[in-house]
């Protein structure tokens, strides 16, 4: 096997260079064009069998085993080094080829999400010990891509901008607007919508953790007559509200359970109702989610391709009334997080252990570099019913952003001044 995995190295790397000590202790460079370095040590023949045979979860399970050790740079040089080849040549490993097509063939089982599957599913990422979050997202804990519209936010600042720019996106134009909240997370986002645009909302989420701690927040912050939070499916709402907002739940919802998905905002969003997605997506056509992250980090998780969510908002009945597409946010986003999380590694590793801080490493590093080097993106959508629904322009969304009030709500501000 080492010499397959040796002619595979051979093929693969054009750019940068990787060395490689094998188990028996010798070494073994490659070298390509000027790019990203790194030497990897492969410390047993087991390991060598599963990078030839099953790269994309043997690279991840063999880093959190022990069975491989990066000795120049970190976790993330390998990762960025292994990546920035693989898209410039993606025939090089025939297993990938082969893996690639069958995943892309099963993607629909994989995604197969009905109501207890997808409980079990956000289970397994999200109840995860409280502290673990607190040790390495912002305060209000967004556990999505920030906005940074400078470039040089701290990730306080830049999770607050993204809270910004989809409240204007959702034209919260008049006090004591109806908001579902669908994912809602440790409730940051609705508390936002509730405590500075006046909103009545309701949060819904899948997660025992992030209800309870949802629910103790809105207590804390006075805000409980104003913001509720439910444990419960989306598919399971029947109430009838003025806007929708999802924000990094989309990605859990399934490629089969789209039609589902949007027939539920459409069927709860008033008539002159606004909707807002945000959601990772990849800007390169479809594919599938990479073994190691679907087994260890987001079971019947995937990031679509805008055209496969589109026919599902078509056939829904809704508009698309803007799209926007945030590139390298998340990647920044991944970079605060992963340099938390560094800091932070000891008390993460008195929580759980070793293999596990492994593990998020590998998650956080792999997933920024996807997002600077690969086809992934973040897409913003916003969806309504009626033509009229939000204004002519986009010219409201930085007035709203910059704190001008719009609409309604500027009038009843000029009322107030005089």
């Amino acid at each position: 096997m080492q010499a397959v995995l040796d002619a595979i190295f051979r093929r693969l790397i054009t750019l940068g260079r990787l060395a490689v000590v094998w188990p028996d202790g010798s070494q073994t460079v490659y070298a390509g064009q000027d790019g990203p370095v790194s030497t990897l040590r492969l410390h047993d023949r087991r390991t060598i069998r599963r990078l030839v045979l099953n790269p994309s979860l043997g690279l991840g399970e063999a880093y959190m085993s022990g069975g491989l050790s990066v000795e120049t740079g970190s976790i993330y040089d390998l990762l960025d080094l292994m990546i920035a080849n693989s898209e410039g040549n993606p025939d090089s490993h025939p297993m990938l080829r082969l893996r690639g097509r069958l995943a892309s063939i099963g993607r629909r089982v994989a995604q197969y999400n009905p109501a207890g599957r997808s409980r079990r599913n956000v289970a397994h990422h999200y109840d995860l010990n409280g502290r673990l979050y607190s040790l390495f997202l912002d305060r209000d804990r967004q556990y999505s891509c920030a906005y940074f519209p400078h470039g040089d936010e701290t990730l306080e600042e830049a999770q607050a901008a993204k809270k910004r720019h989809i409240a204007a996106k959702l034209c919260l134009n008049r006090p004591d607007l109806r908001v579902l909240d669908i994912g809602c997370g440790w409730g940051g986002m609705a508390l936002t919508l509730a405590r500075d645009f006046g909103a009545q909302v309701t949060g819904i989420t899948l997660s025992q953790e992030q209800l309870t701690e949802a629910r103790a927040r809105a207590e804390a912050d006075g805000l409980q007559h104003r913001v509720r939070f439910e444990l419960l499916d989306y598919r399971a709402v029947r109430e009838k509200f003025d806007r929708v907002v999802s924000v990094g739940m989309f990605e859990h919802v399934g490629i089969g359970h789209y039609r589902a998905f949007f027939d539920t905002v459409a069927g709860c969003l008033a008539p002159d109702g606004v909707a807002l997605i945000h959601a990772i997506g990849r800007s390169d056509g479809p594919g599938s989610t990479n073994a190691w992250m679907r087994k260890y980090i987001f079971p019947g998780g995937y990031s679509p391709a805008l055209s496969e969510v589109m026919p599902g908002v078509e056939r829904s009945g809704l508009m698309a009334t803007d799209i926007e597409i945030l590139r390298l946010h998340y990647a920044e986003t991944l970079r605060n997080w992963r340099r938390r999380f560094a800091a932070n590694r000891d008390a993460i590793t008195a929580l759980y252990d070793e293999r596990f801080c492994r593990m998020f490493e590998f998650y956080l590093a792999g997933s920024e570099i996807t997002f600077r080097r690969s086809g992934h993106m973040v897409w913003q959508l916003q969806l309504a019913h009626q033509h009229g629904a939000v204004p002519l322009t986009r010219d409201y969304i930085a007035q709203v952003e910059a704190g001008e009030p719009v609409g309604p709500m500027a009038e009843a501000t000029s009322s107030l001044r005089r």
